[in-house]
């Protein structure tokens, strides 16, 4: 028996990446998953893999339709619905140079469709007496030179999180903020064309643990911030970011040394 036995939960890109590893972690604790995703191909494929208690929801989270079909759709097959997790994202972004239509996708995958679906699974995590997890970065609390609609749909889904939070308190529902800092995922894979030494050694000097963190760390997390040992836990920023947003513009070099190098 797992810690979410009998509950029902809801993950957003949840074919791929991040959010893979959140469908997994889930499972394995005793959830059943409903994976809504674009890719087909991906969803069906973990679908099958995990096999009984996961399903798969073609589901494009631009779209209310879709997005009422998801609810409906678990609702009336599962009866219920315990955690939503809000993982799917657009990283459109061209700097300074982001036109309108991908400003707008940008802020509508990350922020605008986190707080439609949230609103419309509402009344099911009210009866379930559910929870919320939107997976925020690092990227929504510091600027990022080169970088400008991804960062600002993730400081509004910052910000829509303690919404929800002070706004679902009524209904006893709980949202929480997972704050993440370089996890090897697909943009990293993409980036370094796999080479996760070289991630690595790249993200050392911005974190504490001197590397990029794996998909399951998080889905680590999120197992817990959803499950009832954080019960208390409501319109919190957990970081999983190795210590990013902790070390400061200092980062591993003391600035006294520094400066009295040029004096001896």
């Amino acid at each position: 028996m797992g810690k979410f036995t009998n509950k029902v939960a809801v993950v957003t890109g949840g074919a791929a990446s991040i959010g893979a590893n959140i469908t997994r972690r889930l499972h394995a604790d005793g959830a059943t998953v409903i994976v809504a995703a674009r890719s087909v191909d991906k969803g069906k494929a973990i679908a099958e893999g995990l096999g009984e208690r996961c399903v798969f929801i073609a589901t494009d989270i631009r779209e209310d339709a879709d997005l009422q079909r998801l609810v409906d759709t678990t609702v009336a097959r599962f009866g219920r619905i315990d955690l939503l997790v809000n993982n799917a994202c657009s990283y459109g972004d061209e700097g300074a140079d982001t036109d309108r239509q991908t400003w707008l996708d940008t802020l509508n995958t990350n922020a605008v469709s986190a707080a439609i679906l949230g609103e419309m699974a509402r009344s099911s995590l009210k009866s379930a007496g559910g929870n919320i997890i939107n997976i925020g970065s690092i990227s929504g609390a510091f600027p990022h030179i080169g970088r400008w609609a991804y960062p600002v749909a993730k400081a509004t889904l910052r910000h829509l999180s303690k919404t929800q939070a002070v706004e679902y308190a009524a209904d006893n529902i709980r949202v929480n903020l997972l704050v993440l800092g370089h996890i090897w995922s697909d943009p990293f894979e993409g980036l370094t064309g796999d080479n996760r030494a070289h991630a690595d050694k790249v993200s050392a000097p911005y974190n504490l643990m001197g590397r990029v963190a794996n998909g399951d760390e998080v889905a680590n997390v999120v197992s817990f911030v959803a499950s009832d040992e954080a019960s208390y836990m409501t319109g919190g920023e957990i970081p999983v970011d190795g210590g990013y947003s902790a070390m400061g513009p200092e980062q591993h070099s003391p600035l006294m040394p520094l400066l009295m190098e040029g004096n001896q």
